[in-house]
């Protein structure tokens, strides 16, 4: 039996579960951070959308040190017993204070199935105090599509609610070990103080992984959610989430809608192969949930452009690599006209080119 499938019966069988452990991560602010980001929230151009579904503008939300941390976060309803969380489009700066991803949550009659948790324990806590606008039902389960800063660093608020399950890639718990989320949160202690405080990681009950197409099946309150590995396209390990009877997709990061992706922590050939999975597995979505941007009804256009960059800057390194170029050459000469108006083509370009030129050298050499 493997691991998936056992995780998948216990859930069924709501038997007890290994809790989830709280790690702390105790670093000191990161010396010599440069804080000075170029790409963040800008105040004057506060906005909220009416409407978070096919939104062609995103949200430019200022989160104040000075709101409790019970204030409530703007939601939208975007499906029936569907809510939404319509993060900043931005680098992490004093003004999002790390509300710059998605999340959301599905009310079930038996209680509330959260999907990634913003980007400190604060944003969490404000979430909490948001879904307690909606319903007064136990929140049961909080997934974790990926341990990226944006979506995981909020965990151990949710964790704190007694008879809660965290679900994770298995990849998760590799994060939570690494040098890589101490540099993380040694640089976001330098500007979020208060939030970053005495700040644990969250390595979840649940950890599926084994490759796509693992994936647990969780029926729950009338509803099924189905969880799959969707491999390291993006991150340390990635999930995306089926919930099937209202046909919603949350995918997270395999597509970005409205700027441009980050894949310096992914392996990039998982990009279109998952996508192209997800197109076969889920012909009958009504509405695609991304981790970034907004949700989106058929056709889906974000799934395409993400490709269409990836694919645009793959083709360009390569030509490179053929030609001898080195990495600072090929670098320099990998302008996308297309994409440069996207929002953080300026933050995310050079790294995805550095990125993939490394590992299409390894593969040529």
């Amino acid at each position: 039996m493997t691991r998936a499938l056992a995780l998948a019966l216990l859930l069924a069988a709501s038997l007890p579960l290994p809790a989830a452990t709280l790690v702390p991560i105790d670093v000191a602010p990161l010396e010599g951070a440069d804080i000075n980001q170029q790409f963040g929230t800008d105040p004057a151009k506060a906005f909220m959308p009416k409407d978070a579904v096919n939104s062609p503008r995103p949200p430019v939300y200022v989160v104040r040190t000075e709101d409790a941390d019970s204030k409530p976060l703007p939601y939208y309803k975007i499906a029936p017993d569907t809510y939404f969380f319509f993060g900043n489009i931005a680098e992490v700066d004093g003004n999002n204070r790390g509300f710059n991803g998605n999340a959301g949550f599905v009310v079930t009659k038996d209680g509330v199935l959260v999907v990634d948790a913003l980007g400190t324990p604060v944003l969490a806590r404000r979430m909490i105090a948001s879904i307690r606008q909606v319903t007064r039902k136990p929140i049961r389960y909080l997934v974790i599509t990926h341990a990226h800063p944006d979506h995981f660093y909020g965990a151990s608020a949710f964790a704190a609610i007694p008879g809660l399950q965290v679900i994770s890639h298995q990849g998760t718990e590799d994060y939570v070990y690494s040098g890589t989320i101490e540099r993380s949160v040694a640089y976001r202690k330098v500007f979020l103080p208060r939030e970053m405080r005495d700040f644990h990681a969250v390595v979840p009950d649940v950890l599926i992984g084994g490759g796509n197409p693992a994936h647990i099946s969780l029926k729950f309150g009338g509803k099924t959610f189905e969880i799959y590995d969707v491999g390291h396209h993006h991150s340390h390990g990635d999930l995306l989430m089926w919930q099937k009877e209202d046909r919603n997709l949350w995918i997270s990061d395999l597509a970005f809608n409205g700027r441009v992706t980050y894949i310096g922590d992914g392996h990039l050939p998982e990009i279109d192969a998952m996508q192209d999975w997800m197109a076969k597995t889920f012909p009958n979505v009504a509405l695609m949930i991304p981790g970034h941007g907004a949700p989106q009804t058929p056709p889906f256009d974000m799934v395409a452009r993400t490709r269409r960059y990836v694919d645009s800057l793959t083709d360009k390194i390569h030509a490179s690599l053929k030609q001898g170029d080195s990495m600072q050459d090929a670098v320099a000469h990998a302008d996308l006209p297309e994409f440069k108006d996207w929002p953080l083509y300026e933050l995310n370009h050079r790294i995805n080119a550095n990125y993939v030129y490394r590992l299409l050298e390894e593969e040529l050499f």
